[in-house]
């Protein structure tokens, strides 16, 4: 028996795992190790699609499927593919327009399970591929053919963010679809009923995990869903202050070995009685 069996820890990305330098810290691989020699389930759950994520999971090599897209697909890395996926409905092209003919100067992205497209170009574009190494696939939002994840719009200036947030929920279609701020500078939309938190309850019952042994950690608004479905949510030092006040638990930041922090924690009995 495992001092940590059964447990399943989910962990958000950037700005929680990762720290501001966009590394792993060593403290934190060797931890996770830990947890997992003593009967844990690790994984990560992110907004990223996996073929980008793929040079963190090479790091921490979870014993699990991801959890991706904003809770819009888990991903199996030893499989090379989706075993399960939540597919964009018809109409978001109507939104996508929406937000182009209004909006002259965001930067406007359409993730499929396997591409990013780059639709509208802006610097926050640009500072997306550069971040992630994406490739600069160019293509018209309605002329992309293969089953959408979700939509990105990007934007530096933090009213122009707000406002294309109100214009989107303004619409007649917004009942078909869930919206997130994933980051500060990004806005997304998802289809109905996706968000992290359901990466929780679909790990939990492929993994046959009990819903009241398991944790959640992120750092933003994409990763409240996930606090409030996992047993435990916490959110670390650095998070944005809606992640913080929804947390059970706030521990160290991105940039103190975060993950390390809560696994040691859990050692020692807190969080999970």
């Amino acid at each position: 028996m495992g001092k940590f069996d059964g447990i399943l820890f989910c962990t958000d990305l950037d700005g929680t795992l990762v720290n501001s330098k966009g590394e792993i810290s060593e403290e934190n691989i060797r931890a996770i190790e830990y947890f997992k020699s003593e009967g844990g389930i690790f994984t990560f759950v992110t907004g990223r699609m996996p073929f980008y994520a793929r040079r963190f999971y090479d790091v921490i090599k979870p014993n699990a499927p991801i959890g991706c897209v904003n809770g819009g697909g888990l991903y199996d890395y030893t499989e090379e593919k989706y075993i399960w996926t939540g597919v964009m409905p018809d109409g978001v092209t109507t939104l996508i327009k929406l937000i182009d003919d209004n909006f002259d100067n965001v930067g406007i992205q359409v993730n499929t399970f396997y591409k990013t497209y780059f639709c509208k170009e802006n610097d926050v574009m640009k500072s997306f591929r550069k971040g992630t190494g994406l490739e600069n696939l160019v293509c018209l939002y309605d002329e992309v053919k293969e089953p959408i994840a979700k939509i990105i719009f990007g934007s530096s200036d933090n009213e122009e963010i707000l406002e294309i947030e109100r214009t989107l929920k303004a619409h007649p279609l917004a009942d078909s679809f869930d919206f997130i701020r994933s980051e500060r500078k990004l806005y997304e939309i998802l289809p109905k009923g996706i968000c992290k938190g359901v990466s929780i309850t679909k790990l939990s019952e492929t993994l046959g995990i009990d819903i009241n042994k398991t944790i959640a950690i992120g750092d933003y608004n994409n990763d409240i869903s996930m606090f409030r479905t996992a047993k435990v949510g916490i959110a670390v030092a650095n998070a944005c202050p809606d992640a913080l006040r929804a947390a059970d638990y706030v521990t160290v930041s991105n940039d103190e070995h975060a993950i390390a922090k809560v696994i040691y924690d859990l050692s020692e009995g807190k969080f999970l009685e």
